[in-house]
C-alpha cells in the first residue's frame, strides 16, 4: 500500500512539472492549388500561455478558456518575420489556432507566391526566446522537391534561406 501511494504522488509531481525542453516546430510548406505557403506553427500551451500573459501586460491568459486569435496573432507577427532579401517583410495572413495534446497548432499563410516565393529570403523566429535561454525554433521548409530543416537558437535567431 505504501508503495503504490508513494508511486502516486512521484507520478503526481511529474504530472505538474513543466516540460523540460524548450522547443516549437514549424512547418512552412508550398500549396499549388491555393499558390501560397502555408505557416504552420506547434507550441506547448504552457509556453504560449505563458508569453501571451507577458505580452498582455501580466493578465493570465488561459488558451481554453477563451479565443485569443488578436493577442496569438500580434505575438507571432512580432516573433516570425519572413522577409525578401532587401529585408522587406511578407505580408502574412492569419488563419487561426487549435489545440493538439499539451500543443496549440497556430496558422498563417503568404498568399500569392510562386514555389520559388521562399528563395533568397531572410527568415527572423525568435517565438519564447524571450523567456527561454535554450529555446529552440525548428523550421521545416518544403516546397515542390525541396526539403530543408533550419534550427533557430538564441545566438542564431536571423537566417537567410533559400529554397
Amino acid at each position: 500500500m505504501a508503495g503504490g501511494a508513494l508511486c502516486f504522488l512521484l507520478v503526481s509531481l511529474v504530472a505538474f512539472v513543466a516540460h523540460p525542453f524548450h522547443t516549437s516546430l514549424t512547418q512552412i510548406q508550398y500549396d499549388a492549388k491555393n499558390q501560397a505557403f502555408e505557416v504552420s506553427f506547434r507550441v506547448f500551451t504552457d509556453d504560449l500561455e505563458t508569453a501571451l500573459t507577458k505580452e498582455n501586460n501580466g493578465n493570465k491568459i488561459h488558451l481554453q478558456d477563451q479565443k485569443h486569435d488578436r493577442l496569438i496573432e500580434k505575438y507571432i507577427r512580432k516573433q516570425f518575420i519572413i522577409a525578401d532579401a532587401q529585408r522587406k517583410p511578407k505580408v502574412l495572413t492569419y488563419i487561426g489556432y487549435e489545440p493538439e495534446g499539451d500543443a496549440q497548432w497556430i496558422y498563417f499563410e503568404l498568399p500569392g507566391q510562386s514555389p520559388d516565393g521562399l528563395k533568397n529570403v531572410v527568415i527572423k523566429h525568435t517565438l519564447l526566446m524571450d523567456l527561454f535561454d535554450d529555446q529552440v525554433n525548428l523550421v521545416n521548409l518544403q516546397s515542390s522537391q525541396q526539403k530543408k530543416t533550419i534550427v533557430f537558437r538564441n545566438n542564431q535567431p536571423v537566417q537567410a534561406v533559400s529554397l
